[in-house]
Order: structure tokens, then sequence, then C-alpha cells
């Protein structure tokens, strides 16, 4: 028990340090509502973070990865979102007084998306049951409080294990969440 409580104490400790107006990066633990999951960001350099974003969610099937071929067909599926962002305005932001709490700024990066095997019966049949999304995007994320808004817009080549791929013009990501910490 006493273990427990030390990690508890260490953990909020963390978690509670400064979310103050500076332009350096943070940790940020996030639970994602719209497309619900934990997400965890962090910095890798003084303008660049990676997040890691896992949960459950709807997911549209791609038209090379079902045997519809519509791209119009949707199943609940566990997911793993990986990120890299360069967020590029954060001076700007800082000079004119706009909020940079929890990573707030412009970015553009590079998305990993990965599908898991749907959970329950669903009208899709994929071809697979995991498929992946990689492609560029460029996005804007705020903090109001400790609400998280995240969009993002890019294009994307999706595959799965078997061979099956193809290329997507424009994936958008709405994103709506906590920061935690």
């Amino acid at each position: 028990m006493r273990k427990r409580l030390i990690g508890l104490f260490l953990f909020a400790s963390v978690a509670s340090m400064g979310q103050s107006e500076t332009i350096e990066l943070q940790r940020v633990l996030r639970v994602n509502i719209l497309s619900p999951g934990i997400e965890y960001e962090m910095p890798i350099s003084e303008k660049a973070t990676i997040a890691a974003n896992a949960g459950v969610g709807i997911q549209g099937t791609y038209l090379h990865l079902d045997y519809t071929n519509s791209g119009t067909t949707y199943y609940i599926a566990p997911f793993l979102d990986l990120s890299y962002k360069k967020l590029y305005n954060r001076e700007a932001r800082l000079s004119k007084g706009k909020n940079l709490d929890y990573n707030s700024g412009n970015y553009w990066g590079v998305r990993l998306l990965s599908n898991f095997k749907e959970m329950k019966a669903h009208n899709a049949l994929r071809k697979d049951d995991i498929n992946f999304a990689f492609g560029p995007t460029w996005g804007i994320q705020r903090a109001y409080g400790k609400m998280h808004l995240l969009f993002d817009v890019g294009s994307v080549y999706y595959f799965d294990t078997k061979g099956n791929n193809g290329f997507f013009p424009i994936m958008l990501q709405l994103n709506i969440g906590l920061n935690v910490n």
C-alpha cells in the first residue's frame, strides 16, 4: 500500500508541473471523447512532439481493403494512431498573447493510423483484420482550459498485411477531449 501511495504521489507531482505561458512544449496526457481513447504527447525537440493515441472508434473502410469496394462501410474497432507534429507558429502566438497551454499551435507532420479487428458484427467485409494509413498532415490543436481540440487534414497511402493498398487524397481528423495533466 505504501508503494502505491508513493507512486500516486510521484505521478500527481509530475502531472501537476506547470502549465504556464512558455514557448516550451509540454508532456500532455489526454482523454479523447469524440473517438474514445487515451493519448500521450511528448516533446522530442524544441518545436516537435510525438503523440500516441490508443482507443476504440468508428472506422471507415478503404476502397481496396474491403470486398464491397465502395469505401462507404463502417465498423467499430480498436486503433493506434501515431503522430509526429512540428509546431511552427508558437512564437507568433506568444507575441500576440494567445494560449500556448498543452502544446496549442499549428503544425505539419506525419501520421500512421492502424486499425485492428472489428469488435462486433457489421456490414463491412474487410480483406484483412489489420490495416494501416500513412501520410503527411497539416493541422491545428488548441486548448480551451482543460478542453482539447485537434483538427488535421492530409492525404494517405493505405495498406493491409495481405498486400492490398491504395491512395486516398483527403483524410480528415477531428478530435475533442480533455487534457488530464
